[in-house]
């Protein structure tokens, strides 16, 4: 039988290349912020996970769902997660690039910038497993609030060997962690926690209780220790807590179901109950808060960077599929409109790498008083921002592959995993409203407007439209005496230094179209819609991921 048609004008899928090397707005920011950077490794990195292997891993580690088994055949209590191998292949490759807690451990320049870079790269592959890396790399420095802890589990952490076996800490090459949090009735309010912890004796990690209670969200339940929170008799205080015990126990934790999530679907998140589970004091008692605080802003960094990373996956994919697809007479990436959405959208995605590397580079010099002030600022400023952006711009990069993106199917149906995984970083670790009341506190921590006007002085009169910018914040700071525009200004602050990294990190095209829209009012309420002066070409051409 003769065919009905031949299959032509489909684009062929992006894989086989390297998503460091394609990516030049992310090694720009990585000269500007990290010029003694050696980058060898970030290459390796960025062809193995841009290969079709890897890409095969991705697609079968969220087709093929984690699942809980409470018991094993017996009837005896379990609570083990199964992955797909795929699954196991991944996270051995993000342990192995060290993305997880070897930044700590590390020596050479710059550790928190090359690891955010490799964290973003790893994201535009596969985002969901990324959740035990990063918890991973936010308790790591809070260990030290127990000395005893940190100096058994310190190196394991830092270790590049993967081993997802659940046996002691002192039988494994290497070690995750999660984290334990919030619950049915507080949320984000940890203060409104119920789980109680007994101190029950002493030993050589130093004060140990039993903790009984639940926690609501308690993701990546296979790591090997938690750091949790519960009430203790001085306040909420906060607790290590390993998931096997020294005798080779199974300590009391028990999993009552995973969440069925809209997207995040190859990670397992779970509700919990302890049951008594044995954990050790970490810093004072009653100080809990103070320490979730402190890995709260590690995460919410890798938040920021893992939309950016999303932003540049989506961005490549829409350009890939429009410079093979012809519709009336040629290519889509041809057509005046869609030259309009690309270079938008190109813009959002080189502003969100800027401020998220800038973001990581000052926690490489907690050292210097100007540093640990825009870490301060800039982690909610970059989380509210750079979160709040990435589902508009999935839903408009999937527009630009039509239909083709909207189904699961193959190379694109990446673009429907992205767009469902967008809302995830914004959610996580605080949403819109928590980052804006953190900014507020954050502004009252040592002297925030010559911080930021230092920060901006690099770009003025680069712009006007900056410059108007600038001029104007630290009014605004110093009057916002209530809560009410604390989102306008999270969003003002974000545009302004992304202006600015990019007036010293990108060609002029790119800096002068972004204030023009951003800052300037030529822009409408949709991506598309520049200013008709804007060089398209050379916007579309600079983010080209080949």
């Amino acid at each position: 039988m003769d065919a009905t048609h031949e299959v032509f004008n489909q684009p062929a899928p992006l894989t086989g290349y390297n998503l460091f090397e394609s990516n030049r707005p992310l090694r720009d920011a990585l000269k500007f912020n990290a010029p003694q950077l050696h980058t060898a490794a970030l290459g390796h990195l960025g062809a193995a996970l841009g290969s079709a292997e890897m890409q095969a891993h991705a697609r079968l580690a969220n087709i093929h769902a984690p699942v809980l088994h409470t018991h094993d055949r017996f009837g005896r209590r379990i609570d083990e997660v199964e992955f797909h191998p795929s699954y196991h292949a991944l996270m051995s490759t993000a342990v192995g690039a060290g993305l997880h807690g070897a930044a700590w451990a590390a020596s050479g320049p710059s550790a928190h910038v090359h690891r955010a870079a490799g964290f973003m790269l790893f994201t535009e592959l596969e985002p969901s497993i990324l959740c035990p890396i990063s918890m991973t790399y936010a308790v790591a420095p809070a260990l030290r609030g127990n000395a005893a802890v940190h100096a058994d589990w310190g190196p394991k952490l830092s270790s590049l060997w993967y081993d997802p076996s659940l046996q002691p800490w002192s039988d494994k090459p290497g070690v995750t962690m999660g984290m334990g949090m919030t619950e049915k009735q507080g949320g984000s309010d940890v203060r409104a926690n119920t789980t109680r912890a007994v101190r029950v004796g002493s030993d050589a990690w130093g004060e140990r209780y039993e903790i009984t209670g639940h926690k609501w969200f308690f993701s990546a339940p296979m790591c090997d220790a938690f750091l949790i929170l519960a009430q203790a008799p001085a306040g909420l205080s906060c607790f290590f807590l390993p998931r096997v015990l020294d005798d080779g126990s199974r300590n009391a934790i028990q999993i009552q179901r995973l969440k069925d999530k809209l997207g995040n679907k190859a990670n397992a998140s779970s509700e919990v109950e302890f049951r008594g589970a044995s954990a050790w004091l970490v810093g004072e008692e009653g100080r809990g808060v103070p320490q979730i605080l402190e890995m709260g802003t590690m995460t919410r960094l890798d938040c920021a960077l893992g939309t950016s990373g999303l932003m540049r996956q989506a961005l490549s994919l829409a350009l890939n599929h429009t410079a093979q697809r012809s519709a009336f007479g040629k290519p889509l990436i041809e057509q005046p409109l869609m030259k309009n959405v690309l270079a938008d959208l190109a813009l959002e995605s080189e502003a969100a790498t800027a401020l998220a590397i800038r973001l990581a580079r000052a926690f490489d010099h907690q050292d210097d008083e100007h540093e640990r002030l825009m870490a301060r600022l800039l982690t909610p400023v970059a989380k509210f921002w750079i979160c709040k952006r990435g589902s508009l711009f999935a839903q408009e990069a999937m527009e630009c592959l039509g239909g083709n993106g909207y189904v699961e199917e193959g190379g694109e149906g990446v673009m429907a995993r992205i767009y469902r995984e967008m809302p995830l970083n914004s959610i996580w670790e605080g949403a819109g409203n928590i980052m804006a009341l953190d900014l507020l506190r954050g502004l009252r921590k040592g002297d925030a407007v010559a911080a930021i006007a230092h920060e901006l002085a690099p770009a003025r009169g680069t712009d006007a439209a900056l410059d108007r910018l600038a001029d104007a914040l630290p009014a605004r700071i110093e009057a916002m005496a209530t809560e009410i525009e604390a989102r306008r200004l999270a969003q003002d602050v974000a545009l302004a230094v992304q202006a600015a990294l990019l007036a010293q990190t990108a060609p002029g095209d790119v800096t002068s179209a972004f204030c023009a829209s951003r800052l300037g009012g030529d822009w409408g309420h949709v991506f598309g819609t520049l200013g008709s002066s804007v060089d398209f070409d050379a916007i579309i051409s600079r983010a080209q991921p080949h």
